[in-house]
This record gives structure tokens, sequence and C-alpha cells, in this order.
């Protein structure tokens, strides 16, 4: 049994390719009783979710397990006082009591506000600060809880604490709670419109900002799930991502489970190449999605046969063209990239019927409309870079999975809907064919000599030499070009910087360039300087 044609209209072109995509839904709409409740009501068995961790501990939950925990759940936190619109923070790794938290807060009304759990004391202050919790559910390994009391404390505020699987000073046990609570949980009121999740964006070019995401988000992620995951129903979805990111819920959660697929998790902190290739094929993993990093790292460990993997997805980053091709190679599987923000569900993606090209970021989604525009907010031409923009199918309408307001910025949220249009922030460029080329964020194009340079076709070519492990590209300031192109490199181990690898590395990447894309300053460094969710802080770079 598969939810998700319950909530949506789809058309296919005449080739079977998905033309059209629109949402539908009730306006009491609310995932964790329209979807999981149903699923417990009507096929209590399915398979739901499929756990384990590093130490060899396993737990496999139904929906109908999932939905009797989720309102023991619901019960601790109403009897704590958490209800409709109340905010809590919850940074629980990649525990399986995640999606009990996450259901039960549904259930409630309330808003979710995920984190990931390597945040100093500092960045809880702020997210504390900026939100008013009303609670904060977290993991008890390692000081993370020390950490969210001494941020507590210096935002002179009292919320609910737990943490799950055991006790910790000035947390209760959340675990033995859920324990002994009642199955029984009657419906709440709800609003398809009512604010579900808050989400912190990486903060690479300011401060992180508040996304706010209402109760239609989890519905836009069909086409994630069945038409760029490829997800099947009884099959196990595994994306590599924490939690606290909103790629957490793009594939580990919302879409797969309305396409009646399975979500494995494998709860680790230090990735190892070998024992997530154990995962996959113990599990039978049938699809699978990671960041081009993880790829890297698979296919430099080399890949042993994984005969259950049916597709593979990538995004986050460019995808390097030998990584899909040993990839390929090994697995004969095409890796498909995809792009969107957390501010949106899946923008643009390799679907089915798609001709696949490596660096591309695909096509768009059928769910929106979308267009490169130029400064004058005019459609640009294949080839010239645009900002990648989503506009409305329909009049009057406002795009589905779209975040609905930015926390306490009303200001910056007029600034990106101008003109009736979202405006992305991040370039792009459209070929002949209809495939967007990633640019980068605008803040990240490099004017030089009159043009204007996308720094990841620069990187993309760093990245063959056999040297360069990690690679950075910014514009810098120049009296005759208004800005250079510099290049921050860090090596491979046992690899010595000098002038002579530098000169090789230009003269290498150079000849592969346009003249005006050519990189003018070289510097190696020891490490990038990276948000938690490691990403590249170019602005530091460009300043430095």
């Amino acid at each position: 049994m598969t939810i998700y044609k319950r909530y949506c209209r789809e058309t296919f072109g005449p080739d079977g390719r998905l033309t059209d995509f629109d949402i539908t839904y009730p306006e009491s709409f609310n995932f964790a009783y329209d979807v999981v409740d149903v699923y417990a009501k009507e096929e209590p068995d399915k398979r739901a979710l499929v756990w384990c961790d590093t130490e060899g501990r396993e737990r496999i939950l139904s929906f109908g397990e999932l939905s009797r925990l989720s309102n023991k759940c619901a019960n601790v936190l109403s009897e704590s006082g958490i209800g409709r619109y109340d905010k809590v923070l919850v940074a629980l790794k990649k525990h399986y009591e995640y999606w009990i938290v996450v259901l039960a807060l549904h259930k409630l009304g309330a808003v979710m506000i995920p984190v990931t759990h390597m945040l100093t004391a500092k960045d809880y202050t702020y997210r504390i600060a900026s939100t008013e919790i009303k609670g904060f559910i977290c993991t008890p390994d390692g000081d993370v809880s020390d950490r969210i009391l001494e941020a507590v404390r210096s935002a002179g505020i009292s919320p609910c604490l737990w943490t799950v699987r055991q006790s910790k000073p000035g947390f209760e046990d959340l675990t033995a709670a859920v324990k002994a609570a009642p199955e029984a949980f009657a419906r709440r009121e709800t609003s398809a419109h009512d604010p579900l999740l808050l989400y912190f964006t990486s903060g690479t070019s300011g401060l992180p900002k508040g996304v706010i995401h209402n109760h239609i988000y989890p519905l836009a992620h069909i086409v994630t799930a069945k038409y760029w995951h490829l997800a099947e129903d009884n099959g196990l979805h595994f994306t590599v991502a924490e939690t606290g990111w909103a790629k957490s819920s793009w594939g580990k959660l919302y879409g797969q489970w309305l396409v009646g697929s399975a979500v494995m998790v494998f709860d680790f902190d230090n990735f190892d190449p070998k024992m997530m290739i154990h995962v996959i094929n113990k599990y039978k993993v049938t699809t699978f999605c990671a960041p081009p990093t993880v790829y890297r790292y698979l296919v430099r460990s080399g890949i042993p046969e994984m005969p259950s993997l049916k597709h593979a997805t990538t995004a986050g980053e460019v995808l390097h063209p030998e990584v899909f091709r040993l990839f390929r190679e090994k697995t004969g599987l095409l890796l498909c990239e995809g792009y969107g923000q957390t501010e949106s569900a899946l923008l643009t993606a390799f679907f089915p019927h798609d001709d696949i090209t490596p660096g591309s970021m695909g096509f768009p989604s059928p769910l929106y409309k979308i267009a490169l525009l130029g400064s004058d907010c005019k459609p640009v031409k294949p080839g010239e870079t645009g900002e990648v923009c989503i506009i409305p199918k329909r009049e009057g309408e406002y795009p589905p999975g779209l975040f609905c307001a930015y926390l306490d910025n009303d200001e910056l949220f007029r600034e990106v809907w101008r003109g009736g249009v979202y405006h992305t922030g991040d370039s792009a460029t459209v070929d002949e064919a209809g495939r967007y080329w990633f640019g980068g964020r605008f803040d990240d194009i490099i004017k030089t000599g009159g043009y204007r340079v996308g720094p990841y076709e620069i990187e993309n070519v760093l990245m063959e030499h056999p040297a360069v492990v990690e690679c950075s590209v910014v514009g810098v300031p120049d009296k005759l070009r208004g800005q250079a192109i510099k290049a921050y490199i860090v090596l491979k181990e046992g690899v010595a910087p000098g002038r002579e690898l530098e000169k090789e590395i230009k003269d290498l990447t150079n000849a592969r360039l346009s003249d005006y894309k050519w990189i003018r300053l070289i510097e190696f460094v020891d490490e990038m300087p990276k948000t938690v969710s490691g990403k590249i802080r170019k602005a530091e770079q460009r300043k430095s």
C-alpha cells in the first residue's frame, strides 16, 4: 500500500515522463495522523524504520509500533505543557528515537527545531535566544547536555529538558517516561498551514537564518522520493544525513514513507566506507543518496558488489565527473544529481527518462515553475548566468513545499519574494537541452575583467590534479580586473607546497579553462574555514 496518490495529481507525457505534479490536501492535513497513523490502521506490520549502529545494535520498527510510541511520547510532552505552536529544539543525532519524537511533536502541533549535536554552547544560545523554546530533547552522548545547560543558563530561560536512553544532570529521561505513558492519544486540532519545522541555514555568508515550513512541506517530498530517489513500496531507502539538517527530511522521513518505502538509518559518528557498504548489503538497501564526498570515499576505498542497490542519487555539492565514471564502472548505476535549499523541496534533478550528465544539477522539478532570471528579472539565454527563481504556477498560488517565513525577519522574506518571484540567491546556467548547471551563490560569483565566473567549474577542474584533496575558488580585489581568481588548496598528505607545484597546478587547470577563468593566485592551506554542516565559508576567504 502507498499513500502518496491520495495527496497529488500526476500528469505524464506519451513516453511516461512526469510532466506536471500538483499537491492536494485537506485543510487539516497532518503527516503523523494522516500518513503514519493511517498505515498503522490499514497495514500495521508494514516496515517503516530499520536502525542500526556501530556497536551492532539494531531496531526495526513498523508503522504500528511508531504510531503507538509516538502517541506515548506525545502524552509525555503534553503532560509537560508542550502544545500547538510551542517550539522544541531536537538534537538526537541519528538515534531511532528521533523519528518517534518527530511524530509526537507533529501530533501536538508543536514546532520542531532540528539541530546538530555538534553545535557549541554559543551556537545553542543563539538558537535558543532566537526562538523562545519551550523544550529541548537531546542525545546523552558526550558533553552535548552540558553545552545545552550552559546555553540555557546563558539565555536566562528554563525550558523542559530531556535526554533519551538515560538521565543526565538537569535532564529527564524521555525513554523511561515514554515507556510508562499511556498509548491512547486523541487527535489534536492542527492546520496544514500551521508551522511545522524550523531549520537554521548553514550560515555560509552570515548568521544562520531560521527557515519555517508548514505541514504541507512533507507532501512536497513525494517528488523527491518517488521520482528522484526512486524509492519504492516495500523497498529500503538510505540517505546519509544527520537529523539536524534539512537533508534528513528530504531522505529519511516524509517522501519515503508516503511512497511506502522503509527508511534505513545507520547511527555513526565517524564515517567508515567499508562499514557503510556492509550496512547496505546486510539490510539489502534498494535506493541510496549521499553527498559527493561520500561517493569519493567509496570510490577510493574500492566498491565491492552491492547487489540489492537499484538507484543512487547525490546532492549538496557538485559531483566530480571522475567519481561519476568510477561509480558507474563499479556498480553499473548512474549517479543522479539533485538541487534544492533549506527553504525548499527538490528544485532540479535528473528524473526517469532524463539524459543524465555528470556535473549538471538536472532539469526543473514538475512540482515547480522554475526560471533563470537576469538582474532585469527577464529570462537569460542558454549559456548565460542567471539566478534560479521559482514562479508561482498559477496567479495567487503559493508554491507548495516552499518555506512560509524567515524567523523574525519579514524584511528578508519580502526581499527574496520581490516581484512576485522567489529568488534563491543561487546562480546557474542552462544549456540548449534544458539542463541546469550550478554556478554558486550569487555572493560567490566572481566578476573579473567584465566577465561573471562561477567558482564550481574551476574547482571541478582543480580536483583533477592528484595532489589536490580539497579546494575553494573565490574572487579577490584586483586593480586591473576588478577581481582576480584565487584558489585555496588543501594538498594530499605527504605532498609539500611550493612554487613548482603551484605552477604545475595553474598550468594544468588553466589549459582547460577559457582565459578569463584562469587562476591567478594560489594559496596552500592546511584546512578550510567551514560551517558546522561542513560548507566552506567563502566569505571569510574573500576577506583574507
